[in-house]
């Protein structure tokens, strides 16, 4: 049956593709996302206060209403600035 021999080896085609080319480049690509993220400078962007962005028609139903769920002082600005500056 050519049929049958045709589709096994395709089958063992891709199979060799997955393990020899696409598992070594998602590999290769975390590891140079991991080294990046390692050898660079992390400075927080200048806060600048667009009305936009911090509207708040209900206060968040946590805390003091003003903070997000997942609030990081160093990263996210409130809406009068970074809280340690």
């Amino acid at each position: 049956d050519s049929q049958g021999e045709g589709e096994e080896g395709s089958a063992r085609t891709w199979k060799a593709l997955t393990y020899f080319v696409a598992l070594p480049s998602v590999g290769v690509s975390m590891l140079n996302r991991f080294l990046k993220l390692h050898h660079r400078e992390h400075k927080r962007p200048e806060f600048i206060a667009y009305p936009h962005l911090h509207i708040r028609s209900n206060p968040l139903p946590w805390g003091d209403g003003n903070h997000t769920l997942f609030h990081n002082s160093h990263v996210n600005p409130l809406p009068t600035g970074y809280e340690d500056e």
